[in-house]
């Protein structure tokens, strides 16, 4: 997604939630946090994980169009957890990507995965609506934020005890790091030409603090490739088209995961 892009998402969101705000204020948000159940921990579910899936549930891209239109947020992520996923990516952007936070509240009783709420985080409106709809992690992307306000939404997320996603395209990205990120996700998407490099995660790997679980993100397609990222070091592989393209996305999971151990 080209910066062009990444600016337009970035102001519809704004305006988008003030939309929302109007609608459900914080304070209604936060009066209903006292019944959320316990986080799933999604970092320690990925370091205990034998292969580190976190599968997601996407229906549309900016650079593909249409993936999966009729994905079905009660019946896809069940299966994705059956197949053996370690954790669960659910796209919440309506206008891009055809998601809702609607679809994690679908999921939600469907699952015990840890479930990361997959959007254009910017406000800590957006991390009680991650909260309450039952989501266990957030994701922030540094394109999208400044160092300053990547780490008080960090510092919120987990006061809200919400584990912290942090994706980073860029070696000068590393800035972004802080105390409060719990795994660093490396986009091998380009974010000028939508080109997808897994060799991205490997250049930058040697560049990333070790106390952090690591992730890669974007355009893994091989389990040999997933093989290799596992010996740089990265324990989470997201992985989200190349399972919802297909006509049963449990099924092409479970036999990815076949393949990686086959091939460990």
């Amino acid at each position: 997604m080209n910066q062009d892009i990444l600016t337009d998402i970035i102001a519809h969101k704004r305006k988008e939630l003030e939309a929302q705000e109007a609608a459900v204020s914080a304070s209604f948000l936060e009066n209903h946090i006292g019944n959320i159940a316990a986080t799933r921990s999604m970092k320690e579910s990925l370091l205990s994980s034998s292969t580190g899936i976190i599968a997601e549930f996407k229906r549309r891209s900016p650079s593909k169009g249409w993936i999966n239109r009729e994905a079905d947020a009660s019946v896809i992520p069940h299966g994705y957890e059956q197949a053996g996923a370690a954790a669960l990516s659910i796209l919440t952007d309506e206008m891009f990507f055809g998601g809702s936070l609607k679809d994690i509240r679908i999921a939600r009783p469907t699952v015990n995965l840890p479930i990361l709420r997959k959007d254009f985080i910017i406000s800590r409106y957006q991390l009680l609506q991650a909260k309450v709809a039952q989501a266990d992690a957030v994701l922030l992307i540094a394109a999208a934020l400044t160092p300053d306000e990547c780490k008080m939404l960090a510092s919120e997320a987990h006061e809200l005890q919400l584990e912290v996603l942090l994706e980073l395209h860029r070696e000068e990205e590393l800035e972004y790091i802080n105390d409060h990120i719990d795994m660093i996700g490396i986009n091998n998407r380009n974010l000028g030409t939508f080109h997808t490099d897994t060799e991205n995660s490997f250049r930058l790997a040697e560049k990333l603090p070790q106390d952090k679980v690591l992730v890669s993100e974007s355009g893994i397609s091989q389990a040999e490739t997933v093989v290799k990222l596992r010996e740089a070091g990265f324990r989470g592989f997201l992985i989200g088209e190349n399972f919802m393209k297909t006509n049963h996305p449990e099924t092409a999971l479970s036999q990815f995961i076949h393949h990686i151990h086959s091939a460990l």
